[in-house]
């Protein structure tokens, strides 16, 4: 029998620590086994090629076809809204898919499809382009998933996830200031065309693989279940896990809160993205180089955020981490709508991704500790549908608040949020000290 069979819970069906349990990889051991180094240097090049283009996206309407804070906020949720409303459905396609011809696939298509950006011309064509790469996304990021548990052993999952979400927070650093730099130098046609090859390149490489995940169809065959029968019960199997997961976290008054601080915090970083190219056109009347610079800087402090605040805030309640970062980027949009000047917009959006940092490290870490193990995954893909689902609300309300006042106007409200948040917390979400449970009586 195996040590998952046979772990032992918590009256509150939480797991217990197993007695001989493997020691925790380190990201350096990760990038040690072949296959995840591999899936990690796709991901850095398709990463890469991903904000190449966006950014190039991004400065051409802003800067040459003049678009309203409403249109490019629009840019940014024709990227998001695919991936929010297909995932879970994209999902279960992808369990039953060949693993690898689904990310090869993905990979190639959208390698296509970033190729038809050359003979886009408007903001609406801009939406179709990049919506219909969000929705082949969609497919490659469980596929992805798979492919990193069956190339990494359990106990190095954690360290191998982080690793390739901090390809994100790098990127958001660097891919700014390359891309408009690039934009300004060479023009966005090498973006698009650099972020086609980028998806080649990581196609051939999650082409070297050597996965050994079972065949669904075979698994299929051997119980005698029909392939369709088997995706209607699926799908419906994916909605009652996650209406179970979703009622979990509603009766988690602790629970429920950091992931609400999440989401306003995952908004708050999404609505500046383009709300600060245009922040920088019209109130600092500034160049697409000091967009490139200052777009980094939310990256720097985030990353700055999760690597100190790690390091230095070991023995800080979750909560009170999660409070800290709710307080400072309440403050760095308030000093953004105050102060519309260089000097107090950099520290200002330093300050942001710092906080961020505070939110995103004591949130997925309380996730795991307070969720019963049988109930990680859906809460996890419940939690990250009403992120999403959040952050485009917000990226849609950002755009018509920016219609009617104005950029700053967007972070005053988004400041006001962030405040409103850490008061309802106090209240109505501060999480009760666990009771020890009574030995039952012999």
């Amino acid at each position: 029998m195996s040590a998952e069979a046979v772990a032992a819970e918590t009256p509150e069906g939480l797991p217990l620590p197993a007695p001989n349990a493997p020691e925790p990889l380190s990201m350096g051991a990760v990038l040690r086994i072949v296959p995840l180094r591999r899936l990690w240097y796709a991901q850095v090049v398709s990463v890469f090629g991903d904000f190449l283009a966006l950014y190039a996206v991004m400065t051409i309407v802003t800067y040459k076809l003049h678009a309203t804070p409403q249109q490019v906020t629009g840019i940014q949720i024709s990227y998001l809204a695919p991936i929010a409303i297909l995932g879970a459905i994209s999902g279960v396609f992808a369990d039953r898919w060949p693993v690898k011809v689904t990310l090869v696939s993905s990979d190639l298509t959208r390698a296509a499809l970033c190729l038809l950006l050359l003979l886009v011309h408007s903001i609406a064509g801009f939406y179709l382009v990049l919506a219909s790469i969000s929705v082949v996304s969609s497919f490659f990021a469980p596929a992805q998933g798979i492919a990193l548990r069956s190339a990494v052993p359990f106990h190095g999952l954690r360290s191998a996830n982080a690793l390739m979400q901090q390809v994100m927070f790098i990127m958001r650093i660097i891919g700014g200031p390359i891309a408009v730099t690039i934009v300004t130098v060479l023009g966005v046609r090498v973006c698009y065309v650099g972020d086609s090859i980028s998806f080649v390149a990581s196609a051939s490489l999650i082409a070297s693989l050597a996965l050994t995940i079972p065949a669904r169809a075979a698994a299929l065959k051997a119980s005698g279940e029909s392939a369709n029968s088997a995706e209607i019960g699926a799908i419906r199997r994916l909605l009652a896990d996650m209406r179970e997961g979703a009622n979990f976290i509603l009766h988690h008054a602790a629970l429920l809160f950091v992931i609400t601080a999440l989401a306003a915090g995952m908004f708050a970083l999404g609505c500046f993205a383009p709300m600060i190219a245009v922040y920088v056109r019209d109130d600092l009347h500034a160049s697409q180089k000091i967009f490139g610079v200052t777009s980094a800087m939310i990256g720097i402090g985030l990353l700055a955020g999760i690597n100190v605040l790690t390091a230095a805030a070991k023995k800080v309640k979750h909560t009170s981490l999660v409070y800290f970062g709710l307080g400072g980027m309440a403050v760095g949009t308030f000093v953004l709508a105050a102060i519309p000047h260089l000097s107090t917009t950099i520290p200002a959006l330093i300050l942001i991704g710092f906080a961020a940092g505070g939110i995103i490290v004591p949130s997925q870490t309380m996730i795991q500790e307070e969720t019963p193990q049988n109930m990680l995954g859906r809460v996890g893909s419940t939690v990250m549908s009403f992120v999403f689902s959040a952050q485009i609300a917000g990226l849609l309300l950002s755009g018509v608040l920016a219609q009617h006042t104005s950029v700053r106007g967007v972070f005053l409200v988004s400041g006001i949020l962030l405040a409103v948040l850490i008061l309802a917390g106090k209240l109505w979400m501060e999480p009760k000290p666990h009771q020890p449970v009574a030995a039952p009586a012999s």
